[in-house]
């Protein structure tokens, strides 16, 4: 769900939607967690690092079926109420209280219903 306040967002998850069309999604994530600054020579870098075919890397940033990915999921949240990252849900439903009394009382309510 990339933020809009955040200049890189859109940009990095497209570039790992399209390390993860080359099998290195996972890899491309926790590399752009420890960049900071992100900068697009910061992803790219990332690219050539983890031994990516980065003209197809540069295809697939910008193709119809990932920014469609982004797109789809940025639906799929708002139908389920997602205002932001993270959000929690148990057994289907939006955790509001997110401390771990809070946590621990949803989780208990959803077992006594089974």
């Amino acid at each position: 769900m990339p933020l809009n306040y955040h200049k890189f967002a859109d940009l990095s998850a497209r570039a790992a939607l399209a390390a993860r069309n080359q099998g290195k999604f996972w890899e491309f994530h926790d590399e752009l967690f420890r960049s900071k600054p992100l900068s697009n020579d910061v992803i790219n870098n990332i690219a050539v690092k983890l031994g990516l075919d980065v003209e197809q890397f540069n295809k697939d940033i910008n193709s119809p079926e990932v920014r469609n990915l982004i797109n789809k999921d940025l639906l799929d949240a708002q139908k389920a109420g997602v205002t932001g990252t993270p959000t929690i849900f148990i057994d289907g439903k939006k955790l509001k209280n997110r401390s771990p009394q809070g946590f621990q009382a949803m989780i208990d309510a959803e077992l006594k219903k089974q």
